[in-house]
């Protein structure tokens, strides 16, 4: 069993890959966007980008700085499958999950222009936003000094492995299978 957590920065392909490695690799897919929506929904709130990061940051808060990725880590270890988790978001999860073994953090990262266009074309609810929220999203998200924030940068520079997606799906999927073949 391998557990794989992804980090990276908005509309670089995290979804990408989750869909690849479910597809045609097997893995179950653990959700921090789905674990947080649960709870919003279940409160009566609306979700979005802001309600989904001031639900994890709270949650971080009264908890700890991995508490939302220990939680699906150990969702996912009692599946007893290969398992991703999406999205890793701060430095204590990154640090609490390589601190249970068996764990490999994939970054993935691509041109913002490029990003801000997938995002657009995915039009998920988060996503319906303009040029200009989608960089101020991504600042707020990159560089925070408070643990119980998101810090993607330092994230990503902590990650096992990492992925530019400026290119097709077929050269993404040819990276992951070299890095599946040393993790398995």
């Amino acid at each position: 069993m391998k557990i794989i957590g992804i980090t990276g920065t908005l509309g670089a392909g995290k979804g990408t890959i989750v869909d690849y490695l479910t597809k045609h690799h097997g893995f179950q897919h653990f959700s921090v966007r789905g674990y947080l929506s649960k709870l919003i929904k279940a409160k009566g709130g609306e979700v979005n980008r802001d309600s989904l990061v001031a639900t994890a940051n709270e949650l971080r808060a009264q908890n700890s700085p991995s508490f939302i990725a220990e939680e699906l880590y150990r969702e996912a270890k009692e599946s007893g499958k290969d398992c991703i988790v999406e999205s890793i978001r701060t430095v204590g999860e990154v640090n609490a999950l390589h601190a249970k073994g068996n764990f490999t953090l994939f970054a993935v990262d691509a041109e913002q222009k490029l990003r801000y266009v997938r995002i657009v074309e995915r039009a998920s609810e988060t996503d319906r936003i303009g040029f200009e929220t989608f960089v101020e999203n991504e600042k707020r998200e990159m560089n925070s000094t408070d643990p119980n924030k998101q810090n993607l940068s330092a994230c990503m520079q902590l990650a096992d492995y990492r992925f530019m997606n400026d290119g097709s799906f077929n050269e993404l999927y040819r990276e992951l299978d070299k890095v599946l073949v040393k993790i398995k």
